[in-house]
């Protein structure tokens, strides 16, 4: 085989763990940009190193050994990331609590198609369940090696003593770690097996008559699909909001401007149903605003995240970066 048909096959087998590597990363570091970085150097250091590879291990361990190690390359000394109701209570909904906090403060979204890879149903959807903007923040507050050790084990189930081989440690010390880190998300009543509301048929048509009284701005009829101690959050603001009435108040009050919006249904994103969201420009025509992101529970919205960085999530989510009137 030549040299350069050599080169074709390392590359298609390295491309092949992308998806689930890219995964990985994200709940690593809450940021899809960062995950996607933190993927392609693991690839590069994989080419570069794989003369000295020699299939003494798996080639999925070996790469997730350098993405792990990448991962804590780039966590050290890092402040974590966070969803703004990590920070601080919910405030009232006037514009004298908007403020803005640095991009690398946010847990980021990320379309499911990134790091969701296709294969067996149940593996599927707890590939889903593990990217939820919620899930994704509890990680955060545990300490990196704490971090790895727990999506390790509880999201790709893998064995305490592949884990301890992966970091160079014994498997009591990673059956230690897994039990810190599983008390960690116990206290936020979260695991990596939770599970949330399927977006069936039903949940199909509640969105779609959500999107109606949206660009309507139909209190009413938002009236009936909120969920009445609903949350909605804006990063890059810390300011987040509980309960329908406070909600209302901001969409009304404050937020009046989103009156007339269009929006867009777009991939998924983090498990959860994501759409573009459009606000009416003075020079005609709809220009970004936010990326919604909705949590759906018991036929209600009880979450609403807008995420307002359009300019490199619009992309991101095959979004257009402005609508015609």
């Amino acid at each position: 085989m030549s040299v350069e048909a050599t080169r074709e096959t390392l590359e298609q087998r390295l491309e092949q763990h992308r998806a689930e590597l890219t995964g990985y990363c994200y709940r690593m570091l809450g940021s899809s940009f960062e995950a996607e970085d933190a993927v392609q150097e693991t690839l590069i250091r994989a080419w570069r190193g794989f003369d000295r590879f020699e299939g003494r291990a798996a080639l999925r361990s070996w790469l997730y050994r350098i993405a792990t190690n990448v991962c804590l390359d780039m966590l050290n000394g890092r402040e974590r990331r966070a969803r703004p109701m990590d920070l601080g209570p919910a405030r009232e909904p006037v514009e004298s609590n908007l403020n803005t906090l640095p991009e690398v403060t946010w847990i980021q979204p990320v379309p499911d198609r990134l790091v969701v890879p296709d294969g067996d149903p149940s593996e599927v959807a707890l590939a889903r369940e593990t990217i939820r903007l919620a899930f994704i923040a509890a990680l955060q507050h545990l300490p990196p090696r704490q971090r790895a050790v727990l999506i390790l084990c509880e999201v790709l189930r893998w064995q305490a003593s592949e884990v301890a081989e992966l970091l160079d440690t014994g498997v009591a010390s990673v059956n230690s770690a897994l039990q810190r880190a599983r008390a960690t998300l116990a206290e936020g009543n979260l695991s990596a097996s939770t599970t949330s509301t399927e977006l069936d048929e039903e949940n199909r048509a509640l969105l779609d008559r959500y999107v109606q009284a949206f660009e309507k701005y139909d209190l009413e009829a938002l009236t009936s699909l909120i969920q009445e101690d609903a949350t909605q959050s804006m990063p890059p603001f810390d300011l987040w909001l509980r309960g329908r009435d406070d909600i209302f108040a901001w969409w009304f009050g404050p937020g009046i401007g989103c009156r007339g919006s269009r929006v867009v249904p777009t991939v998924a994103a983090n498990g959860s149903p994501a759409f573009g969201q459009y606000k009416p420009s003075p020079d005609g025509g709809y220009e970004p605003w936010a990326l919604q992101v909705l949590e759906i529970s018991d036929g209600r919205i009880v979450e609403f995240s807008f995420f307002l960085d359009t300019e490199t999530l619009f992309p991101l989510f095959g979004l257009p970066p402005r609508l015609d009137a």
